[in-house]
């Protein structure tokens, strides 16, 4: 067998099988994904956006961190936006502003990272050359995908009560969304209906054949710089030129004796690990899975984590993020100590409802041991798209604090802090499992459960992502359609407030891969369409 690859989108699944068909590696078919994820779910992802992502080649002795978060703009400042601020969603995931400024328009884009990236990713660890791996997308751009239903889904859903833009006015803020995402008549593209959009096939075709330089020095470059400076946006041919991406080492843990390597700050490695040593302190294997003592106590070690998060996580070139301290066993136990006195942690958050969370992985292990996820994001869509070039601007300025003085507020070059977590979990120096999630803060909840269900409770990674799952990130505990009624009336009489979502597979949508005796196993969270591809 060559590898398995699990993707939250069908068609960029089997443009990374290929890959591996072809005699491709993990970071091949990894970032042959990650380009067509931005086609064939452009508002999830795409060359407009940003990421980060975990690499594991042991027979290589690789084992590390690519960062290439979206960037504040240089001319960005802290107070550019104080007088402004409304509110902040219950999730904690968008700063909400009078006029939206923040996200719709060019004015909510940072400088994006995900083509400089995939591309260091490919040329330092893949086999493949770039345009052999970008063919796929390309065709794909040209011919068009098929509407599926949770893209559909994203497109139509209704956030006017939450305070934010819908999905379907940014689609229509620009000429080239207009022309590709509807019909004649106006009407919003459904479910079976085919997007094609040549603009952006011809600019993949410019960066296949030309690198990323074309993107952050050249023509591309200068057409982004241009556009903006024409609709007031911050982001410039220096902010373009200046962009690296970061090369980091994991962050550990230890979870039943397993190994567990994240990505460090900014993104949301420090906090799964986190999670899971408080839920280390727990025999979680001894209740009953979704039992109400089991989502009580996994509801209070989301809300410990959150404080911890609100209160120290950031980029750690501007915010002073004590990782030792997080990462420590005591300070788990301290924690762990008031869940098991049954004290409720306070988490402040507005009463606007929870936003629906956008993102999306890929996760590829192979025969040579190598395990590869990446996570990669447009924050949120923001709308804007410049003249015959096919892609969306990320959303990212939505994400930073516009009060001034705080651990998420907006600097020049500055990362926002990403719930991102890309995950390899390690038995000895072997890696064993490659886990991500898309669903902004949902993130880490959401793989905290699933490597809790493999492991404590000796599920399938099919069944493990599948199952009913909860978020806690305010007072109120989140849950899913499919947990019981009983257990939900449990908790209320505990004196919790609780909120069930229509939705069976909602908080997040995590994937992953497992090795096997026979192999590897995957599992795709049913709520977003994806797939898992072995590949012999």
């Amino acid at each position: 067998m060559r590898g398995m690859i699990v993707a939250a989108q069908p068609e960029a699944a089997e443009t990374g099988a290929e890959m591996l068909r072809r005699g491709g590696n993990a970071v091949d078919a990894a970032i042959a994904c990650a380009f067509s994820q931005g086609v064939v779910d452009p508002q999830m992802c795409g060359i407009g956006g940003f990421g980060a992502m975990q690499i594991s080649m042991p027979k290589r002795g690789v084992h590390t961190v690519l960062e290439f978060l979206a960037r504040a703009p240089f001319s960005a400042t802290a107070e550019m936006w104080a007088d402004r601020f409304v509110g902040q969603t219950r999730d904690g995931f968008v700063f909400l502003l009078d006029g939206h400024a923040n996200e719709c328009g060019h004015l909510a884009a940072g400088t994006p990272g995900n083509v400089k990236g995939y591309c260091e990713a490919l040329a330092r660890f893949g086999t493949m050359e770039l345009k052999d791996v970008m063919a796929p997308a390309i065709r794909q751009a040209r011919q068009g995908f098929m509407v599926r239903p949770y893209v559909h889904y994203y497109w139509a859903i209704d956030q006017r009560a939450m305070g934010q833009v819908n999905t379907e006015d940014k689609l229509r803020l620009s000429e080239t969304g207009r022309a590709i995402y509807f019909h004649p008549d106006g009407s919003l593209k459904r479910p079976g209906d085919i997007v094609s959009n040549p603009d952006l096939a011809h600019t993949l075709e410019r960066i296949a054949a030309a690198g990323p330089a074309i993107f952050y020095t050249g023509e591309i470059a200068e057409q982004v710089a241009a556009d903006m400076a024409a609709h007031g946006g911050l982001i410039s041919q220096a902010d373009l030129a200046a962009y690296q991406v970061r090369e980091k080492a994991p962050v550990w843990g230890e979870y039943r004796g397993l190994r567990i390597a994240g990505n460090p700050p900014a993104a949301g490695g420090v906090s799964l690990i986190g999670l899971m040593q408080i839920l280390q302190e727990f025999e979680l294997a001894s209740l009953t899975h979704n039992s109400a003592e089991h989502l009580r106590i996994l509801a209070e070690a989301m809300k410990w984590m959150t404080i911890d998060k609100d209160a120290h996580m950031g980029d750690p070139d501007f915010v002073d993020v004590p990782i030792e301290m997080l990462l420590s066993q005591a300070h788990a136990a301290a924690h762990a100590s008031r869940i098991r006195a049954g004290e409720k942690a306070h988490v402040a958050r507005s009463a606007l409802a929870k936003d629906p969370p956008d993102t999306t992985v890929c996760c590829v292990m192979d025969d040579d041991g190598n395990a590869v996820t990446i996570t990669h994001t447009l924050g949120q869509p923001s709308g804007a798209i410049t003249p015959g070039l096919g892609f969306m601007y990320n959303g990212t300025m939505s994400g930073f604090d516009p009060r001034p003085g705080r651990a998420g507020s907006i600097a020049p070059g500055k990362a926002r802090g990403s719930a991102m977590a890309p995950t390899i979990v390690f038995e000895g120096e072997r890696p064993v499992m490659a886990l991500g999630a898309p669903g902004g803060t949902f993130i880490v909840p959401a793989l905290a459960q699933a490597l809790s269900n493999v492991i404590d409770f000796d599920m399938t990674m099919a069944e493990a992502v599948s199952a009913p799952r909860i978020v806690c990130l305010s007072d109120t505990i989140d849950v899913s359609n499919r947990i019981e009624h009983r257990v939900t009336d449990e908790l209320e009489a505990l004196g919790y407030p609780v909120a069930r979502s229509y939705q069976s597979y909602a908080f997040g949508a995590p994937h992953g891969i497992k090795v096997e005796p026979s192999g590897w196993a995957g599992g795709a969270d049913p709520q977003r369409d994806g797939m898992a591809i072995r590949v012999f």
